[in-house]
């Protein structure tokens, strides 16, 4: 665990000889290495850990454990810190959630951009299921989807993380039929095609894979899993 200084308050810093009493000092106050310099102490208490390292941490914690099965005990553990600096740093534990998740979707979760962004809908979904299945059975990561086994037993406690996760991931689904709608006005997609079915055709199918990776399930079984879906893509 990394350890936290503190700074006592009052403590001055030691400025070397005074000047005899009566002797002006025309050296601005502050200069080092002067007679009458004085260096103010740090105010508070120094963060003294990786901030970006305690949340990769946390984030983790969340993604293996859920919501509400991470305690606090097991968070600042992960993280290295005691409650007081997690609460300094990141906030209650909700709003740590709400930063593991915002790191989540920026990491792990990025293929579901790098998707939207191909040229073409068939390359859309290809990339979306084959970044989940890479996603949810990374061999040095929790597996599954921290979007969906977060929230898969929360309770009342947990109803506003829960509600949050449901807000998120009807996000992507809003964002692939967004997707899917220029596909078929530019003529990639059939002009018979439903934007909205596909959208969330896919989303269910990657929320799928997340479970089952969860669940033991092997990349090659899920790999399958999403070439099978394709099959049905329309063309």
């Amino acid at each position: 665990m990394e350890s936290e200084r503190e700074t006592r308050p009052g403590t001055r810093a030691d400025t070397g000889p005074k000047a005899p009493a009566g002797t002006r000092q025309d050296t601005p106050p502050g200069t080092p290495g002067t007679p009458g310099t004085q260096r103010k102490a740090p105010i508070g208490r120094p963060r003294g850990f990786d901030a970006d390292e305690a949340l990769e941490r946390a984030m983790r914690v969340f993604w293996e454990q859920g919501y509400e099965g991470a305690g606090l005990t097991d968070l600042t553990r992960a993280m290295g810190i005691t409650r007081t600096s997690m609460y300094a740093a990141f906030g209650n534990k909700e709003e740590l959630f709400h930063k593991a998740l915002r790191r989540y979707s920026e990491g792990p979760a990025s293929y579901v951009l790098r998707a939207l962004a191909e040229p073409t809908a068939r390359r859309v979904a290809e990339t979306f299921l084959g970044g989940a299945v890479r996603a949810t059975t990374q061999p040095d990561r929790p597996t599954g989807c921290l979007g969906v086994q977060a929230s898969l037993a929360a309770g009342d406690l947990g109803r506003t993380v829960r509600d949050a996760l449901a807000d998120w991931r009807n996000e992507g689904t809003a964002r692939l039929r967004e997707r899917f709608t220029r596909a078929r006005d530019e003529g990639d997609l059939p002009a018979d095609a439903d934007p909205a079915t596909l959208a969330r055709f896919l989303m269910t199918v990657g929320n799928g894979i997340a479970v089952q990776a969860a669940s033991g399930a092997s990349r090659e079984e899920l790999r399958l899993v999403a070439d099978t879906a394709l099959s049905t893509w329309p063309s």
